[in-house]
């Protein structure tokens, strides 16, 4: 029997169909990272003794007996943003930026992983009992700083190089969005790398972050939807 037309396509529409399915899952990764991370750090920021959002920045909530709780949700984000970045990769196979893009956005992810794994020291009176002021700083808590500084400006370039490609392509909505995430974004980190503690720096960097994550989730959340077109 000669196999017909239909049936030659069979053994290659199978692989590329899991192939979509396995690059939907990672974007995925990128839409549900931003939430995690944020109801995460909101519920322990309302009930550990002493936290207080407007003087104390989410690294603090490493130190202490329950900052394991923030380590793993540093390494369990940053290895979410790290599979956002290979589905972003996955589903620009061509165009501008489709290799530096994904690699600054894993080099994002890739920090924060690293920030849980070098947890921060107590500081600005928290933990309970801790002096007023940054106090000294212990080499895993230099490593945290140097891990979380390359890993942000990873993510303020991933945003620059995106909006380039989306101004290429004509989305100038999408454009604009990536350039003012990363220049908010690269102002909040300026602030809060300065080394005062205050409203006036650590809220904005709060915003910053949660703007970084609804920046993320809309890029991985538009590819998403044109790969489940295109199936």
């Amino acid at each position: 029997m000669t196999a017909t037309q239909d049936d030659r396509a069979v053994p290659t529409a199978a692989p590329a169909t899991r192939a979509v399915h396995v690059t939907r899952s990672l974007l995925g990764y990128g839409v549900i990272a931003g939430p995690i991370y944020l109801v995460t750090y909101l519920v322990q920021g309302l009930t550990r003794d002493g936290f207080d959002f407007g003087l104390h920045a989410a690294s603090l909530l490493t130190a202490g007996s329950l900052g394991w709780i923030q380590v793993v949700n540093f390494v369990l984000t940053g290895a979410m943003i790290v599979a956002a970045a290979v589905g972003l990769r996955r589903a620009m196979p061509t165009g501008r930026g489709r290799i530096w893009g994904p690699l600054l956005l894993g080099l994002y992810g890739l920090g924060m992983v690293a920030a849980g794994v070098f947890p921060a020291d107590p500081a600005f009176g928290f933990l309970a009992g801790t002096p007023d002021g940054p106090g000294t700083v212990s080499w895993h808590s230099l490593a945290h700083l140097s891990a979380g500084g390359v890993g942000f400006l990873g993510l303020v370039a991933a945003c620059l190089v995106l909006a380039r490609r989306f101004a290429g392509l004509g989305e100038r909505g999408m454009a604009v969005f990536s350039v003012v995430t990363g220049v908010v974004f690269l102002a909040a980190f300026a602030g809060i790398a300065s080394g005062s503690a205050g409203p006036v720096t650590t809220l904005p960097f709060v915003g910053a972050v949660a703007l970084s994550f609804v920046w993320l989730a809309t890029v991985s959340g538009r590819l998403y939807r044109r790969l489940a077109a295109d199936c």
